[in-house]
């Protein structure tokens, strides 16, 4: 694979995104955090510049959908501001139902309002008695005559209370586990859709995490996507998709709190000399630099792949190894980081304490990385692989 994979005008692109980036996001990441409110000044920023614009096919007003691109805009963000970074990865999480399972109806409808920005989308598939295990979801909903009538609540959803689309899982059968699951786009203004706590958070504190409660919510009929039923396969399928978002704000933090800690390295001095050119210091860095670019070239690949039309389990498995391993790297490196910077990495006035916390979460949200691991391991059970070992069979 090509050190490079992005073509000319792409990486156009990633140079104004790095250029906002440092210039216009950078200076306002420790407010962000400080203040715990959504920035919207940097929704503005993406709206002005097109920048949710590469989540999005030309047809409904974007640049070209490309998961590549969009997963650099992740990472080039999440270098200077995580909570930023987010705010790409969640338009594109919240959107992914409609790309995959939307009509052509729906999607003009709802699309170009996403792609300029106008609205943002959420993803609702958590529930309080049911994370991972999906199939234990308590929220139903029943059709009646020429709409669905949805009761139930979802926990832990970014972009709570900002969103104006959501894309909600609910049981259209019960008793019936996964293929009882169907999913729904809602919009925030529907009657019934009432938004509960937000939680205050150990890191990405700008954005919002919460509550939201469907009571007796009505929507149309023709805002189930695909068919009932298929909500279960529906909410796999953008998870293959979206989990490398969260591969690629582990490693924009990684990387941002390496490129940190060497230039903090090279003008702090002890002893006489750099810390840099002590040499514990130097093989940490160096791990920091390498673990952040075999995190890129398998994200980068697992991009390339999407783009590609790649599906199944050959996605499934990348997918996960690629939000597996970037956001171990992004809590590894952090840490280092920190840890270069000694009492100064753990004051507030530096940035590496916040790229620590902001680093947790990514080992956690769109499937733990211990479900990664489990998931990793049933698709390598599952392949036939070619290499013979003297006596197994």
């Amino acid at each position: 694979m090509p050190t490079e994979p992005l073509t000319d005008e792409q990486q156009e692109i990633r140079e104004l995104i790095r250029e906002l980036a440092r210039e216009r996001i950078a200076p306002r990441a420790a407010e962000i955090d400080k203040s715990a409110e959504f920035p919207w000044d940097v929704v503005e920023l993406f709206r002005e510049h097109g920048i949710f614009g590469v989540l999005y096919d030309e047809e409904y007003g974007g640049l070209g959908a490309s998961a590549l691109m969009a997963l650099v805009a992740i990472e080039e963000v999440s270098k200077v501001c995580a909570t930023s970074g987010l705010i790409i990865a969640v338009q594109e999480l919240g959107t992914l139902g409609l790309k995959l399972a939307g009509t052509d109806e729906q999607k003009q409808r709802y699309l170009p309002k996403l792609a300029s920005g106008e609205w943002l989308a959420a993803y609702a598939l958590t529930e309080p008695g049911s994370g991972s295990d999906s199939a234990a979801m308590r929220s139903e909903a029943r059709l009646d005559g020429d709409e669905y009538v949805i009761n139930g609540s979802k926990r832990f959803i970014t972009n709570a209370g900002v969103a104006d689309l959501y894309t909600v899982f609910a049981k259209t059968e019960p008793g019936e586990g996964h293929s009882g699951i169907s999913a729904f786009v809602v919009e925030a203004s529907s009657p019934g859709f009432e938004v509960g706590r937000i939680e205050p958070k150990m890191g990405i504190k700008g954005s919002t995490t919460g509550e939201i409660f469907f009571n007796d919510m009505r929507i149309p009929a023709d805002n189930l996507l695909g068919e009932e039923g298929e909500g279960f396969r529906i909410a796999m399928r953008i998870l293959d998709r979206s989990r490398p978002g969260i591969g690629a704000q582990g490693l924009g933090l990684a990387q941002g709190a390496t490129d940190y800690a060497l230039e903090y390295a090279k003008d702090r001095e002890t002893m006489g000399k750099p810390i840099a050119q002590h040499q514990l210091i130097s093989a940490t860095l160096a791990d920091m630099e390498t673990k952040c670019e075999a995190a890129r070239l398998l994200l980068y690949k697992c991009g390339q792949m999407i783009d590609d039309g790649a599906d199944g389990s050959e996605l499934t498995k990348i997918s996960a190894m690629a939000k597996l391993y970037c956001t171990d790297v992004a809590m590894d490196v952090t840490t280092d980081a920190v840890q270069i910077l000694g009492g100064y990495g753990y004051m507030q006035e530096y940035p590496v304490e916040r790229m620590m916390r902001d680093a947790k979460i990514t080992q956690i949200y769109e499937g733990t990385n211990q479900i990664q691991r489990l998931v990793i391991a049933r698709e390598m059970l599952r392949e036939n692989r070619a290499f013979l070992l003297a006596g197994v069979s």
